[in-house]
Formats: structure tokens, sequence, C-alpha cells
């Protein structure tokens, strides 16, 4: 039922390297279709819509989520792998779980939890991403986790961005001296284009980011020329909603074209000749790369490290670090449920688990809980 003009290289059900365990299935869906259906019904994905990109949750219900920023890369990534002629399916599958692993408070809270387990594994957020779909979700016959396809598997693990450092140790089986599929390394660029974006468009939103900055950064600025320039009326809010849209376009069409030329060059004929490239055959131009570069150092100084962002993050942090330590002081204020883990999975791993799977929402609530004399528990 996949689509039979794919690409002789792109990733197909039938040459799966299959599941971990054994399945009745009830109906004839392709493999990856399936990765995608048990993506989106599990309960991981479902507290993403209350997990933070930049602004937290409390600031205001227009700013982007973990979900809809997920929604936003699956989109931008169908877009792409359909030029390319890649498989759909697995690339939507894995834009939607590519942030599964996330805690609450975005990158603050990674890096708080990679600090408290230091003594304990660390704490890297692919790794934890692989964890909720290989043993952490519970909603099948015979097994935890989702029981995904080893390609899905193996996408959410390497996928990568500049927070991103996994090693490999005890993930030998997903082989890390070899390339992923062309699915995989589709979703490192497009979360890059959607979260640029929709930064741009939060940042604007919230006054954090001036707009006359803005204009200074050279893609923008050549973009939003060519809007101008198309509609010469526009101005205000739809000015800018037009210049995300038409720079989102701009940077899909760059990177089909440049992957396309990759690919041609490298003499690309099968799956087995993507994973044995010496480097990523996805990516942008040189000229668009080094311009993007630019506008996400440009995000870097101007909004990730905004006074109010960062006062946000001491917060974040300093409450963080209260929860785990009290939880480690005294394990019994956990659920029963997470209790009953400490003997399999070890006190603090079972810890790490439970902050990282609240949503921003829940965690505030948890810290009043135990914190706030005058809090219901």
């Amino acid at each position: 039922m996949e689509r039979n003009d794919l690409a002789e290289y792109a990733a197909r059900s039938e040459r799966s390297r299959g599941r971990c365990h054994g399945e009745m299935f009830k109906d004839d869906r392709p493999a990856y279709e399936r990765d995608r259906d048990r993506i989106i019904h599990c309960a991981a994905f479902r507290r993403l819509e209350y997990k933070t990109q930049v602004f937290v949750n409390h600031e205001g219900d227009y700013y982007r989520t973990r979900l809809t920023h997920s929604l936003e890369v699956a989109q931008i990534g169908r877009g792409i792998a359909r030029r390319l002629r890649l498989n759909e399916d697995l690339v939507e599958a894995l834009a939607l779980a590519h942030d599964l692993g996330h805690t609450p408070f975005g990158h603050t809270g990674e890096e708080v939890l990679d600090r408290l387990m230091g003594p304990y594994g660390g704490f890297e957020h692919n790794r934890q991403s692989l964890r909720i779909v290989e043993l952490l979700e519970e909603r099948y016959p015979g097994f935890n986790g989702l029981n995904l396809t080893w390609e899905t598997r193996e996408g959410i693990i390497k996928h990568s961005s500049d927070y991103d450092a996994p090693e490999q140790g005890d993930l030998a089986e997903y082989r890390f001296d070899l390339r992923p599929t062309l699915e995989a390394q589709i979703i490192d660029l497009a979360d890059e284009i959607a979260y640029n974006n929709h930064d741009i468009d939060d940042g604007l939103k919230a006054g954090y980011i001036d707009p006359e900055a803005l204009h200074e950064v050279g893609l923008w600025a050549e973009t939003m020329q060519l809007v101008s320039t198309k509609y010469p009326d526009l101005v205000g809010e739809r000015l800018v909603y037009q210049t995300i849209s038409h720079l989102i376009g701009l940077l899909i069409l760059d990177l089909v074209d440049e992957t396309a030329r990759r690919i041609r060059a490298a003499g690309i004929a099968t799956l087995d000749d993507v994973r044995a490239c010496p480097a990523n055959l996805v990516g942008f131009s040189p000229e668009i790369a080094g311009k993007n570069r630019a506008l996400k150092q440009f995000l870097r100084e101007k909004l990730y490290h905004h006074y109010k962002v960062e006062r946000m993050r001491i917060k974040a942090e300093r409450f963080l670090t209260m929860l785990f330590e009290s939880y480690c002081a005294s394990p019994v204020l956990l659920p029963f449920a997470y209790q009953a883990r400490f003997a399999e999975h070890g006190r603090e791993r079972v810890i790490c688990d439970y902050i990282a799977g609240m949503t921003d929402r829940y965690a505030l609530d948890e810290y009043k809980r135990l914190f706030d004399p005058y809090e219901r528990v």
C-alpha cells in the first residue's frame, strides 16, 4: 500500500529489519504508517501539548509547544520527502517522535537532568525518546513500549542537532558507523527549518525580537523584500507571516535541490549506498547554509538569551533541581507505580523518567504541592 513511485534508495516497509516482538496485526497497514499511528496515540505524544519550546506554557496560548512544533516538522518533512520520492510515512513517524523524550522547560530541563543524572548515566533526550518507545509506554499485550520498526527507532536515536550528542554504549545495534536513512536525515533539517521560523514568529509576537534588528539578517531581509515586491501593499503581521511562509518554502526548495544534486553526484542507487556514505546527503547548498547559520546566530543572541527567557531558565533550573533532590531524599513521594520500578531500573533513573515525562504545567503544580504549605497535595 506504499507509493509505487518511491526511489530505489527510499526506505520500504517490506525491507524493514522488523520489530522486536512478533504481533498479530488487525489490518495490513504499511509498517511505517503503523509506527506513525502508534506514536500519535501514545501518552508521551499527548504530553507534548504542554511542553515548552522557548516560551513556558503559562506565558500565553499563542506560542508554540513541542506538539505544534512536531506537527510543523511533520508538514515540512513530508513536503521534502514527496519531492525526493522518499517514504513519507517514515518521515512523518520520525517527525512526530523526535521530541517525545524532551523534558519540561525545553533544553533547560535537559541540561538540568543531565547534570543531576551525571553519576547515574546522564540524560539525553534522544535516548529518552528511545526509552519511551521501547520501554516506558504500556499499551499493548505481551510487551512494553510501542514495538516500532528498527528503522524508526534508528531514526529516533540518530536524530541530531546543536544540542544532541548521544554516545553509543549499549546502542551498538543501531550501527552508528552507518548513516541513517534519508528519511531520518530529513528530520534534522526539517526540525531546524521549523524552529528557526516559528521562533521568529513567537519572538516578534512577544516583543523579544526587534524587527529592525531582524531586518539586518540577510536571509530574512532578502525574503521580506521578495514578499514586498510580490505584495506591495502588505504591512504589519501579514507581511511577517508571508515572509515566514516564503522563507520556509525557499529553504525547502534549496534543500531538495541540493540533496538531489548530492545523491546524483555520489551515485546513490540503493539504501545500502546511503548508509555507506561518509557524510549525510540531506543538506542546504553552501550559500543558503551560510545564511541560515547567520539567522540561527541572531536567534541565539537576541531570543534564546533574552533576559526574560534567562529569568525563566534560572527559575526552571532551580525548581527542577529541588524536585529531583526531594524525590531522591524521600522516594516515597513518587506514585506507587513508579516506586515499583526502583528495583529493576534504579531509583534515580525512575525519578528521572518521572520528571522528564512531566509537562511544564505539571512540574509547576508538583513544585507547589511539595513546597507550598497551603497547596493541596
